[in-house]
């Protein structure tokens, strides 16, 4: 296992076996590529109901989805973006997002604990939902097409069942800003 470096990744993309969309060479850093964030963001509205993982229901009522140019967050606003390119890793690369130190020293977290991308997201390519957070004290402004984030790249042993291939892979291909879908989970117990 390694990480990719910066000529590396322009190798597996001009092979045709890591794809990014729109790609740009001036976004690859020596060890990442950097990622936008795109124009569509969502959340869920502050109310009474519990929201329960396993019941549709109570995770699709009240989001609130926009598409605009930039957003202000708010001191301890969370809410869901997605990156400006869509990714198709191959069966032997993993993907690590991570948020850019110069946001974090503005009190933004980009990607609150999902980060990890299974070898084989996403067949057809798609959009990486962020969960971003402004743990700062004052609001804070993005705007679409910004760098967000870098995504590095881990080449592994090829795996067995890609994510793209996986019974349940319930966000190939999934669109920008996506909720939870932790709901088609089967319950061990309740």
């Amino acid at each position: 296992m390694s990480i990719l470096v910066d000529w590396e990744i322009r190798e597996e993309i001009s092979s045709g076996k890591l794809i990014i969309e729109p790609y740009e060479d001036r976004l690859i850093q020596p060890n990442s590529y950097d990622v936008r964030l795109s124009d569509h963001f969502s959340w869920h509205e502050i109310g009474a109901e519990i929201i329960d993982p396993y019941a549709s229901h109570t995770i699709l009522q009240g989001v609130t989805e926009v598409r605009q140019e930039s957003i202000v967050l708010q001191p301890d606003q969370f809410i869901l973006g997605a990156t400006l390119e869509a990714v198709c890793l191959p069966d032997y690369i993993v993907g690590q997002l991570t948020g850019k130190s110069s946001l974090a020293r503005l009190g933004v977290m980009v990607h609150v604990t999902a980060g990890f991308i299974d070898a084989g997201f996403s067949h057809p390519p798609a959009q990486i939902t962020l969960e971003i957070l402004n743990v700062g004290n004052r609001p804070v402004r993005l705007h679409a097409g910004m760098s967000i984030g870098q995504m590095v790249f881990t080449r592994t042993a090829v795996c067995d069942l890609p994510y793209h291939k996986k019974p349940g892979a319930k966000y190939n291909g999934q669109n920008a800003a996506a909720h939870s879908m932790y709901y088609l989970n089967t319950p061990t117990s309740v």
